[in-house]
């Protein structure tokens, strides 16, 4: 007999895994306080392939209005600038020889509006995310009914698979709400 168990714990692996992809989404995306974060799509020419700045220099933040970059090797910093500039992440790069320095500046009212409709997308995405894998899990568990699973067994399941997906859509919005407060927050 088919383990409708297993079709409930498949189900909550892919939620588990759309609210993960969520919250790392929204860390990107920049909130008026410095995080290294933002920099996580920047990639840098190095001996001839494109890496990751974190793969080439230390990024810290000393305050929350500071990102401060420190190439492992200094032929690097016109690199570093140049790759900084050509993102889409919109702040200008200082040099003074040692390091590089990022001055986050305050976000104006529309751009935290056009921020936070970004991190509302990102959000639905994960809900439709969520939702698939409850679609998924029950229509596997109707399947199963017709491989000789008791439909009360399956009824049962399919309740369990709602259970996490409610817990799963509330964790979203929750996410959301948090990231949303942080923009709007002057």
């Amino acid at each position: 007999m088919i383990d409708t168990k297993q079709f409930v714990k498949e189900a909550e692996v892919k939620m588990t895994d759309a609210a993960a992809y969520l919250d790392e989404q929204l860390s990107h995306i920049r909130a008026g306080k410095a995080n290294p974060k933002i920099l996580d799509g920047v990639k840098v020419p190095y001996y001839g392939s494109l890496v990751p700045l974190s793969n080439v220099a230390t990024v810290t933040t000393p305050d929350a209005k500071t990102i401060i970059i420190t190439p492992w090797e200094k032929p690097l910093m016109r690199d570093i600038e140049k790759a900084i500039m050509n993102s889409d992440i919109g702040i200008t790069p200082e040099n003074n020889g040692e390091i590089i320095r990022l001055g986050i500046p305050p976000l104006t009212e529309e751009r935290r509006r056009v921020l936070a409709r970004q991190s509302k997308q990102e959000a639905e995405n994960a809900k439709i995310s969520v939702r698939n894998a409850r679609r998924d899990a029950i229509e596997q568990l109707k399947k199963s009914v017709k491989n000789g699973v008791p439909e009360d067994v399956e009824k049962d399941a399919e309740s369990d698979v709602q259970k996490i997906h409610d817990k799963f859509i509330k964790r979203v919005d929750d996410l959301y709400a948090a990231k949303e407060k942080e923009i709007m927050t002057v």
